[in-house]
């Protein structure tokens, strides 16, 4: 069957630089019509590697070209629920980049809004589609670890870099810490565990409530202190309103209980990936560093310690390729050569496979702002002293 190639437009151009690598390898189903950003040096740099691109400043002017079918959303985040929105009413598919939305109210408007046009929405949460992750999935769909009783996820990365421009004046990601206070970027942590759980996925689970808690504000206030003296208003006391980790503890429907945390401005060298899963009958938990392997046990399969018969752990390697996932038995050649361990070319090849097939995406609206409000609903709880906020159930039609 012969597929027309969708017509994308970026959104966000500097960011989606990082996906040159999968926009080129997939080049036979993607014909990239226009990218929009404020900046036009990052224009130009487009319009030099693809010369027919149409550049754009003014994002709603671009949402009227009529050759674009669908939109890649890498803007800054407190803009993806608004842009993403404007796209589908003006008839264009949207793969957003996390988070989706950052409240309530942008979270009914953007399913209604994917309910009424009927177009194809996505998140693009790209840590559910690295190889380790995908075959969790796998082996958790077949039943190998049993029931599933506890998971882990966890965003621990060093990015005070982006916190500010050269002038020490804020980005937008130093808005955001100076201002709220939560779990403020949470869907690398819950993805990948929630698909291997099945959330908001027929005869699956569903997210029931949560606590959160920070820690103190110390990271950035030292940061600026040495970078750019003790006089920098956000080297003083008070300034930041967010803390350095933040820790929710989540309960599901089913009674799984799920720990996630948050930490993008202390000092340490990355652990971007933390996971970890228990089962009745297995185990998993992901290395803690490039040097750390990925690790797993099953109960009656894994092999014992020859000396005194305990149980022994195994590198998750060892399992693959048999228990890949068929998506990357299918496209991990292509996927291996892409950041974020093969994640930024599967959500690209997934959305595009949804709108040619006419299906909903693996991470649908609806995963993507059940997901994304631990966004809200943490500031809600640290607010309130740790208070338990239950989750709202997106897929019941009665809206409050």
């Amino acid at each position: 069957m012969t597929r027309q190639p969708v017509r994308l437009a970026i959104v966000g151009g500097n960011r989606g630089a990082s996906f040159m690598n999968a926009l080129t390898s997939l080049a036979d189903r993607i014909e990239l019509t226009a990218t929009c950003d404020l900046n036009e040096w990052v224009l130009n740099q487009w319009k030099e590697k693809f010369p027919k691109i149409r550049t754009y400043q003014d994002y709603h002017e671009m949402l009227k070209d009529s050759s674009i079918d669908a939109v890649f959303i890498l803007s800054p985040m407190h803009l993806h629920a608004r842009q993403s929105i404007d796209a589908l009413k003006a008839g264009k598919h949207v793969l957003s980049e996390v988070i989706a939305i950052q409240s309530l109210e942008e979270a009914w408007e953007l399913i209604e809004t994917v309910e009424q046009t009927g177009l194809k929405y996505m998140m693009s949460e790209n840590y559910c589609f690295s190889r380790s992750n995908l075959t969790i999935k796998h082996m958790a769909d077949q039943g190998m670890f049993g029931e599933i009783t506890y998971l882990e996820g966890g965003y621990i990365h060093d990015l005070r870099h982006l916190i500010h421009h050269p002038d020490g004046s804020l980005t937008w990601r130093g808005q955001l810490h100076q201002q709220l206070n939560g779990i403020n970027y949470p869907t690398h942590s819950i993805g990948p565990v929630a698909q291997w759980i099945n959330l908001n996925k027929p005869n699956g689970d569903r997210l029931k409530n949560m606590s959160t808690f920070v820690s103190k504000s110390r990271a950035l206030q030292h940061y600026f202190g040495h970078n750019y003296g003790k006089d920098h208003p956000a080297a003083r006391n008070g300034f930041w309103r967010q803390g350095d980790s933040a820790v929710a503890v989540i309960q599901t429907e089913n009674g799984v209980l799920i720990e996630l945390r948050v930490d993008w401005t202390s000092v340490r060298p990355h652990n971007k990936t933390h996971y970890l899963l228990q089962g009745t009958e297995g185990a998993f938990i992901s290395g803690r560093h490039e040097q750390e392997d990925d690790l797993i046990w099953f109960s009656n399969r894994s092999p014992k310690n020859l000396e005194n018969g305990s149980d022994t752990w195994e590198p998750l390697r060892s399992y693959q390729p048999q228990y890949d996932h068929p998506i990357w038995k299918k496209w991990g050649q292509f996927a291996a050569g892409t950041k974020h361990g093969g994640g930024d070319f599967l959500v690209l090849e997934e959305f595009i496979s949804a709108i040619q097939e006419d299906r909903t995406p693996s991470v649908d609206v609806y995963d993507a702002v059940t997901w994304s409000s631990v966004f809200y609903l943490s500031m809600e709880s640290v607010e309130a002293g740790g208070k338990v906020i239950a989750f709202p159930d997106f897929k019941v039609k009665e809206r409050k």
